[in-house]
């Protein structure tokens, strides 16, 4: 069972850099719904997306998979067949708690998800037809995200997709204004105080560096996918398909 999220209610101290422990855990459902617009939408279309382009005798990933949604929206939705999904994330106590959740699941007809807990910089990728990498790529450093992106689009199949979503940033300066704005807005109709939006923010400025669009789209190219399109977007969140060029 999740908690509400209270971490960043109190006004003493400093919030220190976020990190994804036990405390994140046991509130990361609240937490990511209502700092995430539309999340729960992206999360069941990347299932539907993955439906899509899985193929028989194939792996899916599902790269800083947290709690496991997008794999576990995977497992509901691909009717492929030979599929096995791997969730991997760095954070231990994210896994045990993924663990947790998928021995409690008993859904009939859904593809099995195995864990691993795992840097993604050293995380195998290979005969994938799939790779979900949500809001993860910002917590990467940036000079590892072409390196990243490169194995992943090495590990896909031909004609295999990357479903990226990301919070980004924006080149005009009034834009990313106004894009902050309301996505400000929309945690405070989430009922965060000013307080807490304000500590959050200030716990992530050093761990979550987001890109622009270009940027992104200029990256995914260049590690040898050859189409980029947005298929999602609410405020300062994107979430973009690449497909894999034909080898």
């Amino acid at each position: 069972m999740s908690g509400k999220d209270r971490l960043f209610e109190r006004p003493e101290g400093e919030p220190g850099d976020f990190v994804f422990d036990e405390r994140v855990v046991r509130v990361f459902p609240d937490m990511i719904s209502r700092s995430v617009p539309g999340y729960a939408h992206i999360v069941a279309m990347t299932g539907l997306l993955a439906a899509r382009y899985a193929r028989d005798d194939s792996l899916l990933y599902d790269l800083g998979c947290s709690l496991g949604a997008v794999a576990l929206a995977m497992s509901q939705a691909v009717r492929a067949r030979g599929v096995e999904i791997i969730a991997v994330d760095n954070s231990p106590a994210m896994i045990a708690r993924l663990d947790e959740l998928l021995a409690e699941r008993r859904t009939p007809g859904c593809l099995p998800v195995r864990t691993r807990c795992e840097d993604l910089m050293r995380c195998a990728i290979s005969n994938a037809s799939v790779v979900a990498l949500n809001f993860t790529l910002q917590f990467v450093e940036p000079g590892a995200r072409p390196l990243l992106l490169r194995r992943i689009a090495d590990g896909l199949c031909p004609g295999g997709v990357l479903l990226l979503s990301e919070k980004v940033r924006f080149e005009s300066a009034e834009e990313q204004r106004l894009q902050t704005e309301w996505h400000h807005a929309f945690k405070r109709a989430q009922g965060y105080s000013e307080l807490e939006i304000a500590r959050k923010r200030e716990a992530l400025e050093n761990v979550m560096q987001p890109d622009s669009l270009p940027r992104h789209r200029q990256r995914l190219l260049a590690a040898g996918f050859d189409r980029v399109y947005t298929w999602h977007q609410d405020f300062n969140f994107v979430s973009l398909i690449a497909f894999r060029q034909d080898r």
